[in-house]
């Protein structure tokens, strides 16, 4: 039974309404009828509760049942990486791990976005939910943005295709599918304190609500997430213009909207802008809803449209028909569709002839990095606890089999969310730093929940570096990091203190400058004396200290750290000890790791990023000390064969001359190393593409200033205007190292238009018709082994309008093809990609005049193929 009407509740697991409970509405009559019909039977509290959650430990979100009317919860579950199931009791909180959407975008298959889309919502399904949070449609405006790997990429239209086709697949099961983040969401600073993107009308409705717009039309979501941001000044979550001009009259959604965790912070003004459902509980709906409309100020009719919004898709989708359960799915045919999309997705950005390998040529192979013997993902609320796991280092075993001697070396310290969140220099490494009494590489760390280090430490223990970032990125639930480094306690997120002392070595002669940040009061010192010292700092601040040392010398080192300012809402204690060795230092793990290559027939470097939910990185560089681990092994063996995993772009200047093949492999979910192991051995032939441009460096992208990203005080200006990704490189003449829609085979390929649209019509609504708009093109395998290609089609600049993109996506085709064969494929192009956002007409309008197409495998190959004429 649904308790009464309160400030917060907390509820327990709680089994939804029981298939007695449904029976008189599991007939036949259409949705609409059957909600009316129940909406007559409910009462004004009983409709006030469906528009607000009840916060359960045990979901995502949750709308608790009305028993009395055999109403069914709605138990939503986390995504967009697969389902996260909540409730450890239910499948000992495990569902299949998927890979993350910006994979899923790299294979450019609408068809296999589709089937992760079934896929996750039959695990929704059957681990006891009923809506499922995702897709999420979010641009990856900036490459350091925490949660671009949940996206799709940086193309309105490839976004909108996959988030569309995700949901079609979705809402096969009796689940609701959930399209967010809206709006103009692209980054973690801020987020909770008011983040307010600064963004031009044309851009916001051409870049980051075109792909909802898409997913609005082609998928139907049955509902939709307002964001934690603030857009042009105004919160998305009682933003009418986003809510009800945008959302409902123009794009024409007919689900209701609910908000993010706590994203609601108004009654009355988020329910005028067109806010349906509070979520995860009832602060600002509840009993302050209910008063508003006891005392005329917002009519019992406004209420019911707003609860039919609910219950339609509840009946549409079958909520009603067929009630969750949790009795299971099947594990091993999801986790083939887990590696099959992995495969399909896994970008080949270089390859000098290292790849693939052949497992008779090899008879020692060398594994390294700091995760390859782990699955890496991101962090947040789509982590997945997977069924299974398939490190890079078991699948390569696996796969090779006992012929083949497999080793593996670290490489480097753990991957850990100090030592990748944090600004500054790398944390000074395990390998210089020795507990007392030489017991343990790294330092003896003790932990208090007091400022004063009072009686025994909370914590006792050995950490190889000195780097701590607390607060969301740390929950367990939620924790990036890697496996091998040990978890804090979220005690420690408000006042605490702790302490951190070792012996540290200096490993050559030279200058050293050594570093220490903080989040609070810190102070560094050495031998004895304080050298560096942070004080009351609200926000991370970092000083520094130079030095001479000489090899050998030892130094005692003793770090002192208070945690004594406000903690925001995604923070909690930070700090971090780093330095700046001489240029010749090599850490002696990368130093084994490069014996070991050395002593080898190849070897495959494993590096990884840590992006996440509640963080952006602070920069595109591979954490702790991996360019170095890479630049090592690639010396001692010109085999060297690089796999990313990672959430997106990274910078490779520093070593990619120096290797031979280049694997963008991203976050491949639990079956990342068998698909890695069977593209490295040539089993499956590489056919991503980048759904993301990838920058020279940090310098060089259209976002690089600070007004643009991170913001200055909560603003962040998209003065790029429609100019994003791809599009901002050519608009202001900056060359990527790789550019989107880039992708190498172990194959080649010509591909060639056949038929070009020559004229189309400008409709009433002013866009082209779809049905004339096609490029048919033809794709020839001119090489020795069958491949896929992602053929390509960009439109040019419009007629008559001054600022236009050089190229933009309208349509693509994926095709199969053998050895020395053709296939043709036909391409539909998107009408909007040959409209612009007209303000004064509050409309896209179709510029009359010629467009130029282009055709190719990627932004930057494709090459003109005609002209078309608008009329």
């Amino acid at each position: 039974m649904r308790a009464g009407i309160a400030v917060l509740t907390i509820t327990a697991l709680t089994i939804p309404a029981s298939a007695a409970m449904a029976a008189d509405w599991n007939d036949s009559r259409s949705a609409q009828r059957r909600a009316e019909e129940l909406l007559d039977r409910m009462t004004l509290e009983e409709k006030i509760d469906m528009l607000h959650g009840e916060v359960s430990f045990d979901y995502g979100f949750y709308n608790a049942p009305i028993e009395r009317l055999g109403i069914p919860a709605l138990t939503m579950a986390d995504g967009p990486a697969g389902v996260r199931v909540a409730n450890q009791d239910v499948n000992e909180g495990g569902a299949t791990a998927m890979p993350a959407p910006i994979a899923l975008a790299a294979a450019w298959s609408g068809d296999l976005a589709e089937e992760f889309g079934r896929t996750a919502g039959n695990e929704a399904f059957t681990t006891g939910h009923n809506v499922f949070l995702s897709p999420a449609a979010d641009i990856f405006r900036d490459p350091r943005a925490g949660r671009g790997f949940e996206a799709f990429g940086e193309d309105p239209m490839l976004s909108g295709v996959m988030a569309s086709r995700q949901i079609t697949g979705i809402q096969t099961n009796p689940v609701l599918a959930d399209i967010k983040h809206l709006s103009a969401y692209n980054q973690e600073a801020n987020r909770l304190v008011g983040g307010n993107a600064v963004v031009s009308e044309r851009a916001y409705q051409e870049v980051f609500n075109r792909p909802i717009a898409k997913a609005v039309k082609d998928g139907h979501p049955a509902s939709a997430m307002c964001a934690f941001n603030k857009i042009n000044g105004i919160w998305a979550c009682e933003n009418p213009e986003l809510l009800t001009t945008i959302l409902r009259e123009q794009m024409g959604f007919d689900g209701f909207v609910m908000s993010d965790y706590n994203a609601t912070h108004t009654t009355l003004e988020s329910w005028e802008a067109g806010l349906d459902q509070e979520q995860p509980s009832n602060f600002h709906y509840g009993q302050t809803l209910l008063d508003l409309v006891n005392d005329g100020t917002i009519s019992e009719d406004e209420v019911d449209v707003r609860v039919l919004r609910i219950l339609k898709p509840m009946f549409a989708l079958g909520l009603f028909d067929q009630l969750v359960n949790t009795n299971g799915f099947n594990e091993s045919a999801h986790a083939a569709t887990s590696q099959r999309i992995a495969e399909n997705s896994m970008v080949l950005l270089k390859n000098a002839g290292q790849l693939p390998l052949n497992v008779r040529g090899v008879g020692k192979i060398a594994v390294i990095g700091a995760d390859a013997d782990t699955d890496v993902a991101g962090g947040g609320s789509s982590l997945v606890k997977g069924t299974t796991s398939v490190s890079p280092l078991q699948g390569i075993r696996d796969r090779v089999g006992p012929s083949v001697d497999v080793e593996y070396s670290q490489g480097t310290d753990p991957i850990g969310n100090g030592a990748s969140l944090l600004p500054g220099p790398e944390p000074v490494p395990s390998d210089v730093l020795t507990t007392a009494g030489g017991g343990s590489a790294g330092l003896t760390a003790q932990y208090w929940t007091n400022l004063t280090r009072d009686g025994e430490p909370g914590i006792n223990r050995v950490e190889p570096f000195a780097a701590l970032r607390m607060g969301f990125v740390a929950l367990p639930a939620f924790n990036a990091q890697s496996p091998k480094l040990p978890e804090t306690d979220s005690a420690y997120n408000g006042e605490a203190s702790a302490l951190w002392t070792s012996s540290l070595t200096a490993p050559v002669d030279g200058s050293y400058q050594f570093s220490l940040g903080a989040e609070g009061s810190a102070r560094l010192y050495i031998d004895g004396t304080q050298v560096i010292e942070v004080s009351d700092a609200a926000d991370f601040a970092t000083n520094t200290w130079d030095v001479t040392m000489r090899a050998g010398e030892t130094h005692d080192v003793r770090i002192e750290y208070e945690h004594d300012v406000p903690t925001g809402p995604d923070g909690g204690s930070q700090i971090k000890f780093g330095w700046v060795p001489p240029a010749e230092f090599v850490a002696e793990q990368a130093r084994a790791a490069a014996d070991l290559a050395a002593q080898s027939d190849a070897a495959v470097v494993v590096v990884r990023d840590l992006a996440t939910e509640g963080a952006d990185k602070p920069t595109l560089t591979l954490p702790q000390g991996q360019d170095d681990l890479i630049r090592a092994v690639a010396r001692a063996n010109p085999n060297t064969i690089v796999v990313l995993a990672t959430g997106g772009p990274v910078q490779i200047d520093p070593w990619d001359q120096e290797v031979g093949a280049i694997l963008q492999a991203w976050y491949g979910g639990q079956q990342q190393g068998a698909a890695i192991a069977r593209i490295l051995f040539g089993d499956v032939n590489p056919s991503g593409h980048l759904p993301v441009t990838f920058p020279q460096n940090e310098q060089q992208m259209p976002t690089s200033t600070v007004e643009q990203f991170p913001g200055v005080g909560v603003d962040t200006q998209y003065s790029e205007g429609i100019h994003v990704g791809y599009k901002g490189y050519a608009n202001q003449d900056l060359q990527p190292k790789y550019p989107f829609g880039y992708g190498l085979s172990y194959t080649s390929f010509t591909s060639e238009a056949l038929a070009v649209p020559r004229s189309v019509p400008v409709g009433q609504d002013g866009l082209l018709r779809e049905g004339p708009l096609k490029v048919q093109a033809r794709v020839t395998n001119t090489g020795q082994r069958t491949g896929a290609e992602v053929v390509q089609v960009y439109t040019g600049p419009l007629p008559g309008v001054a600022d236009s993109p050089e190229r933009a996506l309208a349509g693509w085709a994926k095709v199969t093809v053998d050895p020395g064969g053709a296939r043709n494929a036909s391409i539909d192009l998107d009408p909007l990609s040959f409209a612009y956002w007209n303000a004064d007409e509050d409309r896209f309008v179709t510029p009359r005049g010629t467009v130029q197409l282009y055709l190719g495998n990627s932004v930057t190959s494709a090459v003109p193929i005609g002209s078309m004429i608008v009329r």
